[in-house]
């Protein structure tokens, strides 16, 4: 695999991206300078990867003060939070101090957030280990809790220091995660890349820890993020935007929690999320140029679900989307798919559809 490096360029709090093989060099490089620096390094590590990769964890960690949080989306909690406040005052972290946060979009969630909280923010660096947060959520500086009216309903636009993606960790990554993530790299090239979609499409076999073409396609989807998110850092665009990174989410967050934190992986509620953003689209005389039949078989090529594992209730789909932080005076607004490679954010959207389309995932 080749080894790429970009940068997210947002002036004073830009940052650099590496990806390749044998991070924890570069890592134990940086923090010997940070430390030379008298700046506290401290980590926040997903204990699911401490049991199963230790190898890789300890390369990472090398001795440094860390605190475990239980794998799983019921970890981005605020219970978490407070105890890693204690944790960072308990190892004296000063504002100089830099948190380094080793796991999936759940701990990268979470510890951006502690990061930019702590004593009103310090220092984070972000090492994803699953798929999903290389390509998607340790990239953009969003981070955020859930509570129970909904999915990342708190947190905090909190750029990282720097973002170091080690393919090495894929290796051992479950072919469940594995796929979750593919859910978010079809979503880039359904959003804003119809090369990189048609890519997916016609690839002789399915994508996997160890195909070549991996390493350039994680690439290409932190490049595309990253111009979003030059243009569009805290998602303020009136139109498009950064926005646009939502397709799929307005579904898949609603499915989340109305399921309950933990029932579907991230990936899995995307997945479905995108049928029906997919199926939305259509249903408004859009997405002329695509086929349904052509995304379906790219998720189910993935193993990703297409409908609901077991049926939820409409009304409570439609009351948890609500609370969408996409809600502006009260008007929900969806990412619609103008045409593959191409979205845009619809302001009115009849909930009929809405209710339509959540039928044909199996809710009631």
């Amino acid at each position: 695999m080749e080894t790429y490096e970009l940068a997210v360029d947002l002036g004073d709090r830009s940052y650099p991206i590496h990806i390749g093989r044998n991070q924890h060099i570069r890592l134990e490089e940086l923090c010997g300078q940070l430390m030379s620096e008298n700046k506290k390094v401290t980590a926040l590590v997903d204990q699911g990867l401490t049991q199963a990769n230790p190898s890789f964890m300890n390369k990472f960690l090398a001795g440094t003060s860390y605190l475990a949080i239980p794998s799983g989306e019921t970890s981005k909690s605020i219970h978490w939070l407070s105890q890693a406040w204690d944790f960072l005052a308990s190892q004296k972290v000063d504002r100089s101090g830099v948190l380094v946060v080793i796991g999936g979009g759940v701990t990268g969630d979470l510890g951006g957030f502690i990061a930019a909280s702590y004593l009103r923010g310090i220092s984070f660096i972000q090492i994803p280990t699953t798929l999903l947060a290389m390509v998607d959520s340790s990239v953009g500086g969003k981070t955020g809790v859930n509570i129970q009216a909904g999915k990342n309903l708190v947190g905090a636009f909190h750029q990282p220091f720097q973002v170091l993606i080690d393919l090495e960790v894929l290796k051992t990554l479950p072919q469940k995660e594995f796929s979750a993530g593919m859910a978010e790299i079809i979503k880039y090239g359904l959003l804003g890349n119809q090369a990189l979609y048609q890519e997916l499409v016609d690839l002789p076999e399915p994508l996997s820890p160890s195909s070549p073409a991996l390493s350039k396609i994680i690439h290409q989807c932190c490049l595309d993020k990253a111009h979003i998110v030059q243009a569009d850092e805290r998602e303020s665009a009136t139109q498009g935007g950064r926005a646009l990174l939502n397709l799929g989410h307005t579904f898949a967050h609603a499915i989340e929690a109305v399921a309950g934190y933990g029932h579907y992986l991230h990936g899995e509620a995307v997945a479905i999320g995108l049928v029906c953003a997919f199926r939305l689209s259509t249903k408004m005389g859009f997405c002329g140029n695509g086929s349904e039949a052509d995304l379906i078989s790219l998720l189910e090529t993935y193993n990703l679900p297409i409908t609901l594992k077991e049926p939820l209730l409409i009304s409570n789909l439609m009351n948890a989307m609500q609370n969408d932080k996409k809600v502006i005076t009260g008007n929900l607004r969806f990412v619609l798919i103008e045409e593959i490679g191409s979205t845009f954010v619809e302001k009115s959207v009849d909930p009929t559809l809405v209710s339509d389309v959540l039928q044909t995932i199996g809710a009631r």
